[in-house]
């Protein structure tokens, strides 16, 4: 019996010595580095060639920060799995991530063994956000956030699917780049809008509109 093909990476980070010290955490770990670059374009065309299993995404990198770099990615149906890598706690910057398509948002001053905690759980069709950050409101009640806002009700997933939902998404789009079946994204989308007390897409775009959630709102 073959031994199963490694987990291929790209990693996208301007400072070397992060970078390098990623890929030596990767390797360690039974991961093959098949690329690695220090900015953002540089990135998009390097995972659309080499379509690796993940990519690790410095949030603020020459050209073209992390966010816009998934956002691209995501546009022409790329199904890398994509992590951003970020030393900001800011839940907007988060949020973004998310909304964008991110698949793990990591702390660069988190533990290493988050960071293949990360590619487990997304491997396995989650999405992951670091522990150290959940304190910090993106799902859960925050302190400064309304009591009442529903929005830290939602899980991670159901968080993304609400974004897309959004943004103008069909539930068959977000399927396919979630990589999950049509009949699950319904799931997420009853018990997101039963959470959130909306009844139609509409009302659930209003929703986003009044908190700043949609890519129109976010345009400054």
């Amino acid at each position: 019996m073959e031994d199963p093909q490694p987990i291929t990476v790209v990693l996208a980070d301007d400072h070397n010595i992060v970078r390098e010290g990623i890929a030596s955490l990767c390797t360690a770990n039974g991961l093959r580095i098949i690329g690695q670059c220090s900015e953002g374009p540089a990135a998009v065309d390097m995972i659309q060639t080499l379509r690796p299993d993940f990519a690790i995404l410095d949030l603020h990198m020459p050209g073209m920060t992390g966010i816009e770099v998934i956002r691209n990615l995501r546009a022409t149906g790329s199904t890398t799995k994509l992590f951003v890598l970020s030393i900001s706690r800011e839940e907007t910057t988060v949020m973004d991530a998310l909304r964008a398509g991110a698949d793990a948002y990591l702390l660069k001053d988190g533990p290493t063994r988050h960071l293949m905690d990360a590619i487990n759980f997304v491997r396995d069709g989650g999405v992951y956000v670091s522990p150290l950050l959940r304190g910090a409101a993106i799902f859960t009640h925050g302190e400064n956030k309304p009591a009442q806002d529903p929005l830290g009700a939602l899980s991670p997933r159901e968080m993304e699917v609400f974004s897309y939902l959004v943004n103008g998404l069909r539930p068959k789009e977000i399927a396919e780049l979630l990589d999950i079946s049509p009949k699950t994204v319904d799931t997420y989308r009853a018990s997101l809008m039963r959470k959130l007390n909306v009844h139609d897409l509409v009302g659930l775009v209003k929703f986003a509109i009044e908190r700043n959630l949609t890519s129109t709102s976010a345009q400054h």
